[in-house]
């Protein structure tokens, strides 16, 4: 059974949780908000649910803490829903953001899919002109970068188009699912994590087609 860890210190948000998503998987809460990034990895935790404002240190530290050793998939739940959050957790890492008070059928499809699309994910190698794209990394002439499970089916899908335009709304829909799911804006903040990322070995091949989606070239 796979395992879901909460990082929230709203014990009623806890409970909620761990009622929704108990018959599916093994849930636990942290303990120590002091020894968050100790905690996921000493459970070997599959996913991680993660708040924003915790005692001690936010949601954005233990991201940041837990990024450098680990790509388990993290999807914030938080309150504090303005633009801007929603970024800096994508840019740190997040895999999603739901924003309280959120409906837990739709959370629970959520981490379903994002589960789905972390440990189901066996990608072949798939190359673009020097590129390859092998287990996660994207590995060039100029080094290689360590992808999350999100980066790695977005350049999977664009490598399977190659040259031509994959439509917003198919790249959405073969991410997520399940269009009640879909966030555009989710989509839009890992792309510019990802492009950030790429370029550090000169991969500079993805593509904006205003209005119609994105294109390697």
């Amino acid at each position: 059974m796979q395992k879901i860890f909460i990082v929230e210190d709203d014990t009623s948000i806890v409970d909620s949780l761990k009622k929704v998503l108990s018959s599916e998987f093994s849930v636990v809460s942290t303990l120590n908000f002091r020894a968050v990034v100790q905690e996921i990895t000493e459970t070997h935790a599959d996913l991680v649910l993660m708040d924003i404002t915790l005692p001690y240190f936010n949601g954005f530290y233990w991201t940041t803490e837990l990024r450098k050793i680990s790509k388990v998939p993290i999807i914030f739940i938080s309150s504090a829903n303005d633009e801007m959050n929603q970024v800096m957790a994508l840019s740190m890492g997040a895999d999603d953001f739901v924003a309280k008070p959120f409906n837990l059928v739709v959370l629970r499809a959520k981490v379903q899919a994002l589960l789905r699309r972390s440990y189901n994910f066996s990608a072949s190698e798939l190359t673009f002109d020097e590129y390859q794209l092998v287990d996660n990394q994207l590995i060039g002439n100029a080094g290689k970068v360590e992808l999350t499970s999100t980066e790695t089916k977005i350049l999977q899908i664009l490598f399977e188009y190659g040259t031509t335009v994959v439509p917003k709304d198919i790249l959405l829909t073969k991410l997520w699912e399940n269009n009640d799911f879909i966030d555009a804006n989710t989509l839009h903040v890992n792309m510019t994590r990802l492009r950030k990322k790429v370029g550090i070995i000169n991969f500079d091949k993805i593509h904006t087609v205003r209005g119609v989606g994105y294109v390697l070239g």
